[in-house]
């Protein structure tokens, strides 16, 4: 049987999604606030470097992610519940061994690395070492658990990530807590209850899919066949993948090494607003991509496309409604979110979430590419594209370029890779550049349009004062959401958000006629 399409659950999962994201955005601002007040600039940022090593070391693991939840929602699209039993136990083989590399490489290239090329004050490595340790151990968790969560993606399930989210920012808070009560070396004891904390919900995570999904009890299988697929998959990624590491973590290395963990902490804050933001975006995805798979899967091509459209689209407008005020008054945000804000932040932060806008505007288009399987064209020539970054910036701060500098160059190569995808991944979706152009990206550039205009033309009016600038941020909201609702969205799209805004009002006049 054909999978169907179910815009009501992509709404019902995108308000859950949400409902967890806002949750857990509050719960990390506030508590990474909190973080760098505790440990201080120079301590948070040898956690933050310390810890992106181990995160180099793990990105084969978001690789075979990604081939997890392609094949998962794959299979439940065609409707082969023998194969998709295989396909998840393949996939707990394949992360186990997985888990070794990343205990191996970390031992020694890793440990090498953190002895003789970090920057780190002498007084503060015996610190460091043991960020490092629990950060493997940290890793090692994450790359265990993904099957599971990809599972509860792929079953569309979004209560239940939601709720185990109000568990993991309950956690969160009382991680907060003890790190101010207890008199110890702060540092250390804030890698202990982060691997603590991680260590629960990883648990949480197996024992609601070992009970809900029939295909995540485990028992022995293995088929080379299989192994093979899903692992050429998941090599194929690894390419993109590396290249996110070189921005994520290799930018940071450098920086690290030509300017010293007080600029780490700088690009540590705003790189976490950044993922913080993206984490909008994200939601989204996660509700969107296992429809385009399983459309895809069952031979329902037009509503694949038709899914590319609103997905490209609402993912832009999302971004650009929280991003634009972001990026126009940084500063003012900053102040209002850190008592001690790192020197260079803003600017770090601006440039950051240009970039996500342009690289999440494609997260629709991926995600069906990766749905045909063929992907090894697309991730070979993105994955040299990307991986330009780290020698172009080592050139550029080489010739004494300042710490933005590198953020500037990778924004350049991310629109050389945007250009690239579209030309690549069209026509192997058999999706056609003028339709693409005006049902996905003309609506996002008349919103980016109207909305830019009006948003510089104010700001050039305003004083610079902490009032004004919130009260411009909140200005530039409701415009960004005006012009979204009136140019990025279709005629039924924007019915449905009518239909939808007077159930809440009607709710609200019901509620508080009957007091």
């Amino acid at each position: 049987m054909a999978y169907t399409p179910d815009n009501a659950r992509l709404a019902k999962n995108t308000i859950l999604l949400y409902f967890r994201m806002v949750l857990m955005m509050c719960i990390n601002l506030y508590t990474s606030r909190i973080v760098l007040q505790t440990l201080g600039v120079e301590d948070y940022g040898i956690y933050n470097v310390v810890g992106g090593v181990v995160v180099m070391l793990s990105f084969i693991n978001d690789s075979m992610t990604a081939s997890t939840q392609r094949f998962l929602s794959f299979e439940l699209g065609s409707g082969n519940k023998q194969k998709l039993h295989e396909v998840f136990i393949t996939s707990i083989n394949i992360h186990l061994l997985i888990s070794l590399a990343v205990i191996f490489f970390g031992e020694t290239v890793g440990l090498w690395f953190l002895h003789n090329e970090m920057v780190i004050p002498p007084e503060r490595m015996v610190a460091a070492q043991w960020c490092y340790q629990l950060s493997i151990f940290t890793a090692v968790l994450n790359v265990l658990s993904y099957p599971y969560i990809s599972a509860i993606i792929a079953h569309e399930r979004m209560k239940s990530f939601a709720y185990i989210a109000i568990l993991d920012a309950i956690l969160k808070l009382l991680l907060v807590y003890l790190l101010l009560v207890f008199d110890f070396d702060r540092l250390i004891l804030y890698a202990i209850l982060y691997a603590l904390e991680k260590l629960l919900i990883r648990s949480v995570y197996n024992i609601y899919c070992i009970r809900h999904f029939e295909e995540c009890k485990y028992k022995w299988f293995y088929s080379k066949h299989l192994f093979k697929e899903m692992a050429s998959f998941a090599g194929w990624k690894m390419w993109s993948e590396l290249a996110l590491v070189g921005y994520t973590q290799g930018l940071d290395l450098l920086l690290n090494v030509f300017f010293g963990p007080v600029v780490n902490a700088a690009r540590a804050t705003a790189y976490f607003a950044q993922r913080t933001v993206g984490n909008i975006s994200s939601n989204f995805q996660m509700a969107i991509n296992p429809q385009i798979t399983k459309t895809y899967a069952s031979g329902q091509l037009d509503s694949t496309h038709q899914l590319i459209f609103k997905g490209t689209r609402m993912t832009f407008c999302l971004l650009l409604i929280i991003c634009l005020p972001l990026i126009v008054e940084a500063p003012a945000v900053l102040n209002i979110w850190l008592k001690e804000v790192p020197e260079g932040s803003d600017i770090f932060l601006r440039l950051l979430l240009v970039i996500l806008i342009i690289q999440q505007s494609t997260s629709a288009l991926v995600t069906a590419v990766a749905a045909t399987g063929k992907i090894r064209r697309y991730e070979t020539i993105i994955g040299c594209v990307m991986l330009s970054v780290l020698p172009i910036a080592y050139i550029v701060l080489k010739m004494g370029g300042a710490p933005w500098s590198v953020f500037v160059a990778f924004l350049a190569i991310v629109i050389l890779a945007y250009i690239v995808t579209l030309r690549i991944i069209l026509p192997q979706i058999q999706l056609d550049l003028i339709d693409y152009v005006k049902n996905a990206v003309w609506p996002c550039a008349r919103v980016l349009f109207f909305s830019a205009i009006v948003t510089v033309g104010v700001t050039l009016l305003m004083e610079d004062t902490l009032f004004l600038s919130i009260i411009n941020i909140i200005l530039t909201l409701i415009w960004t959401c005006v012009f979204s609702f009136a140019f990025g969205l279709e005629a039924e799209e924007r019915q449905v958000v009518q239909a939808k805004v007077k159930d809440v009002f009607a709710k609200i006049v019901k509620y508080h006629s009957g007091k």
